[in-house]
C-alpha cells in the first residue's frame, strides 16, 4: 500500500530535511565553520595589523607582482580580491547547481521559501540605504553593500557561542546564502562593470564553451581543466567584467546529478566531488587571505563615531543590522502566508528571526561590493568596510542572544535528530516508516527486559536467603 500524499496544507516552513540533504548540509557546514573561525582570525590579524604597523600593512597589500604583458600586473589586494575569491565564487556555482537539480531547490514549491527569503533579504537593505542616504544627502552608489550574507561568518559566530542549531534551521541559513551568493554576482556583473573589451570578454566566452563540452564529453584531468580555468579568469579579468564571474560560471556548468542504475550508481556526481575537494580550499585560504588584505582599516574613536553619523556608512549598518533581519523574516513569513504552508512544529518564528539577524553578518562580499562602490574615493572605502565591520559585530552579537534564549530547546532537537538507538548508521528519526526498524527497537528492549527479569531473580532470591537489605 504507497504512503499517502500529503495534502497541501501538511507543507512545512522549515520541515524536516530528507536524510542525503541533511548529510549534505552537515558536511558543507562543518567545513564552512571551520573556514569562518580562520576567517575571524584573518579579519582580527588584519586589524591589528593596520592598527599598529599600518605602514607595512599598506606596502604588503599594494605590492605587485604578475606577468604585465598579459595585463595581470596586480597588487595582493587585486589577487585576493579578483583571484582567490573566484574560487569561492567558484563553489557558491557548484552548491547553487547542486541545490536546483539535486537538492531540495528541485522543487519548486521548497524552492520559493528560501528564493524569496533571500530576495526581500536583499531588498530591503538596499532600500534601508537608499532611504538613508536619500535622507541624509549621502552617495547612492553603495547601496549594495548590505545585500550580502556571510556563510562562513555566520557560522563561526554559531561556533563560537557554543549555539546547537537544528538542521532544518542551518540549511535554511545554507540556502540562503547560496541565493545570496548567487543575485551577488549578478549585482557585481551588472552593476560593477567596467568599459567592456570585447575581444577579452569573446575569448573567456570562447574558453567557458570549450569547459562546457569537455565536460559533455566526460573529458577528465585536472592538468586539462585547471590550465583552462587558469585563461578563463584571465580573459575575464582584462575583458572588464569582475573576475569573479569566470568562478561562479564554471561552477554551474558542472553535473551535480548522479548517473547509473542501481549498484552502478555514483556514489558522487562530478560537481559534489570537485566541491568536496576545492572547498577546503575556498573556506581555509582564500576567503581567510581576502579577509586578511581587505579588513584591515584604521580603527579609532572618531572613526567608529563617523560610522554612525555618515549616511553612506550609516546606511550600510542599519541595511545590516535591521534591513536583513527584517527582509528575510519578512519575505519567509510572506512566503509562509501566500503557499498556506504552516511552521514546523519544533520551531517558533521568533527562531526565523533570530536566523534572519545572524543573515546581518554579511563580511565576504560586503567588503568586496564596498571595494568596487567606492574606488575612486578610498578613504570612503575604508569607513565603508569599518560599516562592514561594525554592522556585522552588532548582527553577530544580536543573533548570538537571540539564539542563546532558545539554545536549551535548539539543544533538544539536534540530540533527538542524532539519537540512534537502534545503532543501524541512521538517525531514529528517519526510520519511523520503517518495520525493520521497530522490530530492532523491539529486539534491543526484549533483551533488556529479559535482563531485568534476571535480575529481579536474582535479587528475590537474595531476599529469601536472608543476604538481601530488609
Amino acid at each position: 500500500m504507497s504512503a499517502p500524499v500529503p495534502s497541501k496544507n501538511d507543507r512545512k516552513v522549515l520541515g524536516r530535511l530528507s536524510l542525503p540533504e541533511r548529510n549534505f548540509v552537515a558536511e558543507a557546514l562543518r567545513a564552512e565553520t571551520v573556514g569562518g573561525v580562520l576567517l575571524l582570525v584573518a579579519a582580527v590579524a588584519a586589524l591589528i595589523w593596520a592598527n599598529v604597523a599600518g605602514g607595512s600593512y599598506d606596502s604588503v597589500r599594494s605590492f605587485h607582482l604578475g606577468p604585465g604583458s598579459l595585463g595581470l600586473d596586480l597588487s595582493i589586494q587585486h589577487w585576493a580580491a579578483d583571484g582567490l575569491l573566484a574560487v569561492f565564487f567558484f563553489v557558491a556555482g557548484i552548491e547553487l547547481k547542486r541545490e536546483l537539480v539535486a537538492g531540495d531547490l528541485r522543487d519548486p514549491k521548497a524552492a520559493a521559501l528560501p528564493v524569496v527569503a533571500a530576495l526581500c533579504g536583499m531588498a530591503v537593505p538596499a532600500l534601508v540605504y537608499f532611504f538613508t542616504n536619500t535622507v541624509g544627502g549621502g552617495s547612492l552608489d553603495g547601496w549594495a553593500v548590505p545585500t550580502a550574507t556571510d556563510i562562513a561568518f555566520a557560522l563561526a559566530v554559531l561556533a563560537v557561542i557554543g549555539t546547537s542549531l537544528p538542521s532544518a534551521l542551518r540549511a535554511f541559513l545554507l540556502t540562503l546564502a547560496v541565493v545570496d551568493d548567487l543575485f551577488a554576482i549578478l549585482i557585481i556583473a551588472v552593476f560593477f562593470t567596467s568599459d567592456l573589451n570585447f575581444a577579452a570578454l569573446g575569448g573567456a566566452v570562447l574558453g567557458l564553451a570549450v569547459f562546457w563540452l569537455l565536460l559533455r564529453k566526460r573529458v577528465r584531468g585536472w592538468y586539462i581543466y585547471v590550465p583552462l580555468a587558469l585563461a578563463i579568469w584571465g580573459l575575464m579579468y582584462n575583458s572588464g567584467i569582475h573576475a569573479t564571474i569566470a568562478g561562479v560560471a564554471m561552477g554551474l556548468m558542472l553535473r551535480c546529478h548522479k548517473e547509473g542504475e542501481g549498484a552502478e550508481i555514483e556514489e558522487h556526481s562530478p560537481g559534489e566531488h570537485i566541491e568536496h575537494l576545492v572547498r577546503p580550499l575556498s573556506a581555509g585560504l582564500a576567503v581567510p587571505l581576502f579577509a586578511l588584505f581587505s579588513a584591515g582599516v584604521v580603527v579609532s574613536g572618531g572613526a567608529l563615531g563617523d560610522v554612525f553619523t555618515k549616511p553612506e556608512t550609516l546606511g550600510v549598518v542599519l541595511g545590516l543590522v535591521v534591513g536583513k533581519a527584517v527582509g528575510i523574516f519578512g519575505g519567509t513569513w510572506l512566503a509562509a502566508r501566500f503557499t498556506k504552508a504552516e511552521l514546523n512544529d519544533d520551531l517558533a518564528w521568533p527562531d526565523v528571526f533570530a536566523v534572519a539577524s545572524l543573515a546581518g553578518i554579511g563580511f565576504t562580499v560586503s567588503l568586496l561590493i564596498g571595494e568596487l562602490a567606492f574606488t575612486e574615493d578610498p578613504l570612503l572605502t575604508d569607513e565603508i568596510k569599518a560599516a562592514v565591520l561594525t554592522g556585522s559585530l552588532i548582527a553577530a552579537l544580536l543573533s548570538g542572544i537571540l539564539l542563546k534564549v532558545r539554545n536549551a530547546k535548539y539543544r533538544k532537537l539536534c540530540e533527538d535528530e542524532e539519537r540512534d538507538d537502534d545503532l543501524s548508521g541512521v538517525p531514529d528519526i528517519y526510520e519511523m516508516d520503517d518495520p525493520a526498524y521497530h522490530h530492532r527497537m523491539a529486539a534491543i528492549y526484549e533483551k533488556k527486559a529479559a535482563e531485568h527479569r534476571r535480575l529481579a531473580e536474582v535479587a528475590g532470591g537474595e531476599r529469601e536467603d536472608g543476604n538481601g537489605p530488609a
